[in-house]
């Protein structure tokens, strides 16, 4: 970048700078000196990025500080990682990552960097969607949300892609008006008996239309979803340590039997 647009007291320090630069060589050294990192490419290691952001986001619902600080470095490796092979391959460096990086921030922020007046959050992330479609950058507003992504959290990102070009329900009053007509569309098929890939189409639209419901409500369903699966799962192991101090096995145990210990532990957990 040629200018500094941003304010100097943001402006990283000496020995900031001198830490990157240590940790860039690093990386460095590795590709030469160790047999592992020699041999690796990018497609050798992209499943280990995956796995470094799933740790990162478990170390942010568990308030892990300390993990969170060791699984953000390990996605930096993984970054500088990749930057430095590209570099030995001649297609980009780490320079060329950052300054893309930069310039692309700047650009998408112009009520930050430049004379663009914005009244809320919504008119940001507005504005956003329809730089990058100006930009050339996307021939549709549903590009960019990647295909690997778990189910519902896709579901979320599109309905996030879509509200950022004006395509979206007024109010979550309306998106729950779609959740119950959905819902009755569905049990219709199933009382009627219609065949499984029908029931899962319209159970498809039941849940999108739930989802979206909960992103205008300001509520995360990936985030809630993943709190359910947790309370099941410590409920259920909470039925089976009950179940054992009473000498029974999960397959020894009636269906009432298990029903009454699940039940004790709502009523403990209040």
């Amino acid at each position: 970048m040629s200018s500094k647009i941003y304010d100097p007291e943001f402006e990283e320090k000496g020995s900031s700078l001198e830490a990157y630069a240590d940790f860039v060589a690093i990386v460095r050294q590795l590709r030469r000196d160790c047999p592992w990192d020699k041999v690796q490419t990018h497609e050798s290691v992209k499943h280990l990025l995956i796995e470094e952001a799933y740790e990162t986001v478990e170390a942010i619902d568990d308030q892990d500080w300390d993990g969170l600080k060791k699984e953000l470095g390990d996605i930096l490796l993984h970054v500088v990682f990749h930057g430095v092979m590209a570099a030995e391959e001649g297609t980009f460096n780490l320079k060329d990552i950052i300054d893309s990086e930069s310039e692309k921030l700047i650009r998408r922020h112009p009520h930050v960097f430049g004379d663009t007046k914005v009244a809320n959050v919504q008119e940001v992330l507005t504005n956003w969607e329809t730089i990058k479609i100006r930009e050339g950058e996307k021939k549709s507003a549903m590009e960019g949300v990647p295909r690997h992504l778990p189910t519902l959290l896709r579901a979320f990102r599109i309905q996030e892609k879509a509200a950022g070009v004006g395509f979206d329900f007024p109010a979550p009053g309306d998106a729950w008006v779609k959740v119950d007509e959905e819902l009755q569309e569905f049990r219709e098929l199933v009382e009627s008996g219609a065949d499984k890939e029908k029931k899962e189409a319209e159970l498809g639209d039941l849940f999108f239309a739930l989802i979206n419901y909960s992103r205008l409500s300001g509520l995360n369903p990936e985030n809630a979803l993943s709190r359910t699966n947790d309370k099941f799962i410590r409920r259920f192991q909470g039925v089976e340590k009950a179940l054992e101090t009473k000498g029974l096995s999960l397959v020894d145990a009636t269906l009432e039997e298990m029903d009454a210990e699940w039940n004790q532990i709502k009523r403990n957990e209040g």
